[in-house]
């Protein structure tokens, strides 16, 4: 697409996720311009928002609650604004943790054993042993994410679980290699290999320089690689994804893998999981950006 369009990149946000949102909305602005297109930065942080007069099209780079929950994605259709990523209803089921799993299940995919809990006065789950991993139903970016590696430690995660949502999912702690499978235009990407140095993957360690290490492609046999990479655009095939998306996967030791979870707005700095996989199949940032542009306004020229 050689045409130059008039694009506001929306970020920052209300959500928890806020400062993130911030930092990958000006990397997808910077990138925009240095291809040629006009760009406007919204943030949509409090109260009524609009477009800048002719927006051609809008760049979502809002995560969490309100960007990635369906909706602003459910106010710009009302607009007749194309945006990029997945539709209001995709957005909506993917950013619910629970919604994801039941989709997951109904298509035959592996996904973690789970219960859902909605009071810090919940016991102990009956039949369960540690270690478990408590997870807000609806929050992105590792916010409220809790390891329970002991019984006695289950009142304090759940309780601050339990501050960022009114529900948590309860998952068994899957032993093995974390993964994230990038999707682009229905491919799947290189896969990401997570690696944190202490710990889990926690939001610590997502976002404190030099505490993960990222292996890209990571070091699967090339079996095991497509199994992975089938289970991740399974998952985003079953809440109805389109044009993107990344999805986390364990792998186990036997080299199963399974489903944790559908971001449908991955994080957009240059150093985001969903760009490294990207760079590993040949695109540059700019170009990444680019690609998602031309499948939202490919899509919109088809409608008209």
């Amino acid at each position: 697409m050689s045409r130059k369009l008039k694009i506001t990149v929306m970020l920052g946000g209300p959500s928890a996720e806020r400062e993130v949102s911030l930092r990958s909305g000006a990397a997808v602005a910077g990138a925009l311009r240095s291809v040629g297109h006009h760009v406007d930065e919204l943030d949509p942080r409090e109260g009524p928002w609009t477009l800048p007069p002719g927006t051609d099209l809008v760049f979502l780079a809002l995560h969490g609650t309100y960007g990635e929950d369906g909706t602003v994605q459910a106010r710009l259709e009302e607009l007749g604004v194309p945006y990029t990523g997945c539709d209001a209803e995709a957005s909506r089921l993917a950013f619910d943790k629970v919604l994801t799993k039941q989709r997951c299940l109904e298509a035959g995919l592996p996904t973690a054993r789970f219960v859902v809990v909605d009071s810090a006065r919940t016991p102990w789950p009956r039949g369960w042993k540690p270690p478990v991993v408590l997870k807000p139903v609806r929050q992105g970016s590792s916010v409220g994410l809790q390891f329970v590696d002991r019984v006695a430690e289950w009142s304090a995660g759940l309780a601050e679980s339990l501050r960022h949502d009114d529900r948590v999912l309860v998952e068994e702690r899957i032993p093995g290699r974390e993964t994230t499978v990038g999707i682009l235009d229905g491919q799947a990407l290189p896969l990401v290999e997570v690696r944190p140095k202490k710990g889990g993957y926690d939001y610590r360690n997502k976002y404190t320089a030099g505490a993960t290490d990222y292996l890209c492609p990571a070091p699967f046999d090339d079996a095991t690689t497509r199994r992975i990479q089938a289970v991740g655009l399974g998952a985003f095939q079953a809440i109805g994804g389109r044009d993107y998306a990344r999805v986390d996967v364990m792998v186990r030791k036997d080299g199963s893998p399974v489903v944790l979870e559908v971001n449908t707005l991955p994080g957009m700095t240059e150093t985001s999981l969903l760009p490294k996989a990207a760079a590993a199949a040949g695109l540059s940032y700019a170009e990444l950006c680019q690609r998602m542009v031309e499948l939202a306004f490919r899509r919109a020229t088809v409608m008209k």
